[in-house]
């Protein structure tokens, strides 16, 4: 169950893909097909997948390219997955019980996305779930030097939000985003596909 206690948070920053809308089957299927045209050497399985959630789509060529040895071009390669994962967005559908908890907290404090995608790619999921105009902030890759698990995406929320970090509640599906958030002095919930949120504190 998630829950947002007013006395210890003055807001809540949400991830998009995986936490808001259920898009990672999309992006996984968009990155296999990406490789495929560029001849990977690896099979891109949705282990490699998980582990990368939340990198900017360059970084993860990049990362891929070092762990297997390989040359694949980083820009090219993410705008090949940018291309295959648009012809998969009419596709996107929301996560529930997350959208509803945004829209609960939105009643009355401020509400942030703060997300490795492109801006575009962010604003239209939000559109097509129909919480878009819930968030007065969005953060997305090209906001910030550095992706997860760097804490830099969480801290510029925070910041345009003029909330300090530790006021900040965060919800993310993915470990380098939970690690983000940790770093950045924030708590957070670790929330699932199906419904279920574990509580991370900035502490542990």
């Amino acid at each position: 169950m998630l829950h947002f206690d007013p006395t210890r948070y003055d807001a809540a920053i949400f991830d998009c893909d995986g936490t808001l809308v259920d898009t990672m089957p999309l992006h996984h299927a968009a990155w296999r097909a990406a490789f495929a045209r560029y001849g990977a050497p690896f099979d891109f399985t949705w282990e490699l997948f998980q582990r990368r959630a939340g990198m900017t789509l360059e970084a993860t060529v990049e990362g891929l390219n070092v762990e297997f040895g390989c040359a694949l071009p980083p820009v090219p390669v993410a705008d090949a997955q940018r291309e295959e994962y648009a012809r998969r967005a009419d596709q996107i559908a929301p996560i529930d019980y997350v959208v509803r908890f945004a829209r609960q907290v939105a009643r009355e404090h401020p509400v942030a996305v703060a997300s490795g995608s492109s801006r575009a790619s962010v604003e239209h999921a939000l559109q097509v779930i129909g919480v878009l105009d819930c968030f007065s902030t969005v953060v997305t890759a090209g906001d910030v030097r550095e992706g997860k698990p760097s804490p830099d995406t969480f801290l510029l929320a925070a910041e345009r939000l003029s909330v300090h970090p530790h006021r900040c509640l965060v919800l993310e599906d993915g470990a380098l985003g939970l690690e983000a958030a940790r770093r950045a002095g924030m708590d957070a919930y670790h929330v699932g596909r199906e419904g279920g949120a574990a509580f991370r504190s900035a502490q542990g």
